[in-house]
């Protein structure tokens, strides 16, 4: 698919995805919004990406839903079709987190409303040092519970910090998002590119369904109602992958002193 608004780029069995509007500040539009759903919801069916990387294009990560179109009119639909497409939007985040490929996440310059939700969608967040991310929502008369922002943020950051950033709307910079854990690292915002391949080389590193396995058994063990529930899922998991092609060449490798040599099977 030919995006408008996305700029990506495979490097290897990672794909660099750039939102794409800077003079809007990479604000989300109805276009936009089609393409991303089109993205998130097609990694599903890719093994040749195993990482994906999150950015925005410009001075800024995303700030947030396009207001220009709601101000002429462009998104202002009765009551029932304003529902369905609230829900095509908030698909986006649920795509990014059902997607098997970790998201990493690099902000710089500012992060709201729908761009903060991006952030706390990915699995791993890195913030240049101009980074500034928000719950914007609640400053433009909506409510601060939109895009999943009340379903992540409490879970990253724990529900003081999250129900001050969302009854308020304020901003918090990178200083104090890695003071709080919302972020991994804070870096010069000319330093996000490099830090990020970092990651990526250690989680190319292991095994591709080693990598998938993990990555699902963290999100259901977040919303685990037991240790058991928990231990029962990391139980089945060790299950496939020790009966994997890649768990004994693993072995092999370790015992041979190589590198391994990953088939994805």
């Amino acid at each position: 698919m030919d995006y408008q608004t996305l700029a990506i780029e495979r490097r290897g069995a990672a794909e660099w995805v750039t939102l794409n509007r800077p003079d809007r500040l990479n604000a989300i539009d109805t276009v936009m919004t089609a393409e991303l759903s089109h993205y998130f919801g097609a990694l599903c069916e890719s093994r040749e990406v195993r990482v994906v990387v999150l950015r925005g294009a410009g001075r800024g990560f995303c700030a947030g839903m396009d207001l220009k179109e709601h101000a002429e009119g462009v998104v202002n639909p009765p009551f029932g079709r304003g529902l369905a497409q609230q829900g095509t939007v908030s698909e986006i985040y649920m795509k990014m987190r059902r997607c098997p490929q970790p998201v990493i996440t690099l902000i710089h310059g500012a992060a709201s409303g729908g761009g903060f939700a991006f952030a706390l969608a990915s699995d791993i967040r890195i913030a240049g040092t101009t980074a500034r991310m928000n719950a914007a929502f609640i400053r433009i008369g909506l409510s601060a519970c939109d895009m999943g922002t009340s379903y992540f943020l409490p879970r990253l950051v724990g529900v003081s910090l999250a129900s001050e950033l969302m009854l308020t709307g304020r901003f918090i910079d990178a200083k104090r998002a890695l003071a709080t854990g919302l972020v991994s690292e804070v870096v010069p915002d000319d330093e996000l590119e490099m830090c990020a391949q970092g990651y990526i080389d250690d989680m190319l590193a292991t095994t591709p369904m080693g990598l998938l396995l993990t990555k699902e058994g963290l999100n259901m063990a977040i919303d685990s109602p037991s240790l058991e529930h928990a231990m029962a899922i990391e139980n089945r998991q060790q299950l496939l992958v020790g009966r994997s092609e890649d768990f004994r060449e693993a072995v092999s490798a370790r015992a041979e002193g190589r590198k391994p040599e990953w088939k994805g099977k």
